[in-house]
């Protein structure tokens, strides 16, 4: 019998499945990567075309390349594109010429203090062409005529995203969003791609609470996209999380929304104190991943983001050093257990009204206390309902008893179940 494998094993798998496809803010490498979202994952995907005006922002032209490559005068390619996405500077135009190195070398990107690495470079809005290349091979080449070629295209077509949604018994929405545009770069973000991929089919295993919608979307642009289109249906979103840089070994890191008292933010600083994980909890910057659009002033949303290393805060960011073998199964699967855990205290936390408010109910003549039957945590239990029963006013949520009497919360979500199953506490 074949071993088992785990959902960290899953996503390490999908990651490496992933990881080669050249992807960008637009083109063939957004859709092929969706495309495989799709085989786990129903999705809608959207087609917006270019030139459609997304708040102050437009589409851009759709980038597409088949080939790329730098040839010696033997023909031999020193840089060659079908070895790695990362070697051309993304949405470069065509280019096909011969040119001297020193000529050459303006359009070259390197890593002096990393030579055995190759850099990931963009040019998104100013048209160029270049290639990134290990400082080592730069080295390498001597003078001399090279034969430069960038087989792409720069045409009008369309931004390219998706959304999978769970639903759930009300229609106020979680957003999980996540990026899709970075070509070969596991960590960032294809590990983020895949625990949220893991996590929606977790969800829909259970009837959650809120609907939960996913988007997989280009980075900046993409959310943009996202938000201009749905500014009229945007007030449905209550919470929200951002999945990047989900699987290196660094420890857990959550950076609060704009807003720094949100739901979300309270939970993720909950849930990862409680675990006893290594963690850190920052302060809003408006610089990092997509939460600064969900957060910018206009929409507020109470949307964090969840990574482990934040951005740009490990060497191997933004290189070829961030491969297949830089993330961990491990790494991924914690990051999905602790989604997993916030999750479900959000979707459980509600405020409830105690029914009878004047004194403390008889709980013995209910049953509650002989529901507890020979429980080893029957006297936590028990001062849970008294906790929920004193704080259930319509201010407090249960993460305010959970966090006011130090009791785990699935123990106070227990208590008020079996107290509102008593006709004790109404929502």
């Amino acid at each position: 019998m074949a071993p088992m494998t785990t959902a960290g094993e899953e996503m390490h798998a999908l990651v490496k499945r992933l990881y080669p496809i050249c992807r960008s803010i637009t083109g063939d490498g957004v859709r092929a990567t969706l495309d495989i979202v799709g085989e786990y994952l129903p999705l809608r995907v959207h087609e917006v075309p270019t030139g459609t005006r997304v708040l102050d922002w437009t589409v851009p032209q759709e980038w597409n390349i088949r080939d790329a490559y730098i040839a010696d005068s033997a023909g031999r390619r020193v840089v060659d594109f079908a070895a790695s996405s990362l070697h051309v500077l993304g949405y470069s135009v065509p280019v096909a010429a011969t040119m001297p190195l020193a000529e050459l070398r303006a359009h070259l990107h390197t890593l002096p203090d990393q030579p055995t690495w190759v850099p990931y470079r963009t040019s998104y809005y100013t048209p160029q062409w270049g290639f990134c290349l290990a400082q080592e091979t730069l080295d390498a080449m001597p003078d001399g005529e090279y034969e430069v070629r960038i087989d792409s295209t720069l045409a009008d077509g369309h931004l390219t995203y998706a959304e999978h949604v769970v639903p759930g018994q009300v229609t106020d929405e979680v957003i999980v969003s996540c990026h899709v545009c970075h070509p070969s770069l596991a960590n960032d973000n294809m590990a983020g791609v895949a625990v949220a991929v893991f996590l929606a089919r977790e969800l829909a295993q259970r009837s959650p609470h809120y609907t939960y919608r996913f988007v997989f979307a280009p980075g900046t642009i993409g959310a943009i996209t996202w938000l201009a289109r749905n500014a009229e249906r945007v007030e449905r979103v209550k919470h929200g999380l951002v999945l990047a840089c989900a699987g290196d070994r660094g420890q857990l890191t959550y950076k609060q929304s704009r807003r720094g008292d949100a739901e979300i933010d309270r939970v993720l600083r909950y849930v990862l104190r409680a675990s006893g994980r290594p963690h850190e909890v920052r302060e809003f910057t408006p610089y990092g991943y997509d939460e600064r659009q969900y957060c910018s002033p206009g929409f507020d949303l109470g949307v964090g983001s969840l990574t482990r290393t934040p951005y740009a805060g490990y060497p191997e960011y933004h290189t070829s050093a961030d491969d297949p073998d830089f993330v961990s199964p491990e790494a991924m699967a914690d990051t999905l257990a602790v989604c997993r855990e916030a999750f479900a205290v959000l979707d459980r936390d509600r405020r409830y009204v105690n029914l009878s408010p004047y004194g403390e109910p008889q709980l013995g003549r209910r049953g509650l206390y002989d529901s507890l039957g020979g429980r080893s945590d029957a006297k936590e239990a028990q001062l849970a309902m008294l906790w929920v029963l004193s704080l259930s006013d319509g201010g407090h949520g249960l993460l305010d008893v959970a966090e006011r009497s130090g009791l785990p919360f699935d123990t106070v979500a227990a208590a008020a179940d079996a107290l509102h199953g008593a006709g004790l506490i109404k929502a």
